[in-house]
């Protein structure tokens, strides 16, 4: 027996051993899950072997006699609990389908079959406002700020409604507008993007950072959806630009022949669609505001929740850009008698979230809130009353993995390996936070634990999952 395959015995059963934080860790795993355990080894020449310890422990249903004693009697296993579907439709450019509630979103790449959205109503109108306002010709402004073609989408009455991001203008998409980018991924193609993410997803990634946080109560992300909008001021290929000028000069020499035969117009571009939030600033302005003039007590104790709930967020998510310019402030002392009603919170800019692995190359893409004063402190009370319990229920972690996977395979791309991954990672940051909540952790400490995935144990009919620790690490760790 190897130095690395000392056995010890855990919960009645035999496994290999890991290191004391990694015990700790797997001993919180059987009191959380309540399932037994049975020996599982890594088997040598496995493709993963330089990533993964060969330590990974199985956690199963097959033996209820030999749960530890104690022990919850939740599981993974499969349950007919209907689903609520996600509202990741689009309330506009659609065409009937069949007889069905889907209907095929028409986009320049043909890229998704999506559900009309009609479970929430004030989206549907926001959208069909913005659509209104850029056929009388109010149209969306290009964001300057940013890696991406991102536009800022405004109302009749011009007024900004929502931030649109096409899915082909994002750092990796091929019409991104932003030179640097281009110059980045043409002459130092090895430095460009993160090797953990899918690439061209962040207008998914987007949609899903607001499905958890509604799925989670925590009420802090603007509410996104993925829809499809066209406009003129959007970049688009020089072919795609001279087929709409012509429609149009058609339509208009010829409106009672060959213009009623044609489709006038650009294509619309599919993307998400964030709502707008206003009187909010960067971050940084307040955190800096609020280190010389500090808010009253009751502020200072709401925004410290406000605060944790971001950091669960994107914890969660495991969201690789959460600087202080991606997260938004409202803070009015004069306008409100509460602590509630006097300052907000907003998480902004969710597109590089759900990677189908940890960090491992180069960049560690630390979350930059951990150096913050606020992530010094113990989560509060409040926070842990509004999470601990969802976070243990495994059947509503089931339901929100299930609906990211209704939502995510709506993608031309979508790739049904690459997403168990992506929430086998999100598994073992909720197995962690809960963990984090549940001792009385910082979230500076949350960020210091052991990464882990918690993945589905393929041979085993049931519903078993598999826990495996990150044993490699990437060259910069504070970057």
């Amino acid at each position: 027996m190897t130095h690395n395959q000392r056995s010890f015995i855990l919960c009645g059963h035999t496994t290999y051993e890991a290191d004391t934080t990694t015990e700790e860790q797997a001993n919180f795993f059987y009191e959380v899950y309540g399932h037994s355990a049975k020996r599982y080894r890594t088997p040598s020449g496995s493709g993963n072997s330089s990533k993964i310890k060969e330590t990974t422990y199985v956690i199963s249903s097959e033996s209820s006699s030999s749960r530890p004693k104690g022990a919850s009697q939740s599981s993974y296993s499969e349950v007919s609990t209907p689903v609520t579907p996600t509202s990741a439709g689009t309330p506009g450019r659609v065409t009937p389908g069949a007889a069905t509630e889907q209907h095929r979103l028409i986009t320049d790449e043909g890229e998704a079959n999506l559900p009309l959205s009609t479970d929430d109503p004030e989206f549907y109108k926001l959208v069909v406002e913005a659509e209104r306002a850029i056929e009388e010709g109010i149209l969306p402004e290009r964001i300057f700020q940013g890696s991406s073609g991102s536009y800022f989408v405004r109302s009749r009455d011009n007024l900004t409604v929502g931030v649109f991001k096409p899915k082909n203008e994002e750092p990796y998409g091929h019409l991104n507008p932003k030179w640097t980018k281009w110059m980045q991924k043409m002459c130092f193609p090895c430095c460009f993007g993160r090797s953990c993410l899918i690439a061209n997803q962040g207008y998914m990634s987007e949609a899903g950072a607001s499905l958890v946080d509604r799925k989670l109560e925590l009420n802090i992300v603007p509410n996104t959806k993925v829809i499809a909008l066209a406009s003129e001021t959007f970049n688009y290929t020089t072919i795609d630009k001279a087929k709409a000028k012509s429609v149009k000069f058609a339509t208009e020499r010829f409106p009672d022949t060959l213009g009623k035969k044609m489709k006038a117009g650009l294509p619309p571009k599919i993307g998400s669609f964030q709502v707008f939030v206003n009187g909010y600033k960067d971050a940084d302005h307040w955190v800096r505001r609020f280190q010389d003039e500090p808010p009253p007590e009751p502020v200072r104790e709401h925004f410290q929740h406000l605060f944790e709930k971001l950091v669960c967020l994107d914890y969660i998510i495991r969201n690789t850009d959460r600087g202080n310019d991606n997260w938004l402030i409202k803070y009015d002392k004069y306008k409100a008698d509460t602590p509630e009603e006097c300052i907000y919170v907003a998480a902004i800019d969710n597109g590089l979230a759900f990677p189908f692995k940890h960090p491992d190359e180069w960049r560690a893409y630390p979350y930059y809130w951990a150096w913050l004063p606020y992530a010094s402190q113990p989560f509060s009370e409040k926070t842990k009353e509004l999470l601990l319990h969802k976070l243990k229920d495994l059947t509503l972690v089931k339901e929100m993995v299930e609906e990211l996977y209704k939502l995510f395979k709506h993608d031309r791309g979508f790739d049904k390996s690459l997403f168990d991954k992506q929430a086998s990672v999100m598994r073992g940051q909720i197995l962690n936070l809960y963990q984090a909540l549940d001792s009385g952790m910082s979230p500076l400490q949350l960020v210091q634990m052991p990464l882990l995935r918690i993945e589905c144990d393929g041979r085993s009919k049931g519903s078993s999952f598999i826990q495996q620790f990150q044993d490699k690490y990437p060259f910069f760790s504070s970057c």
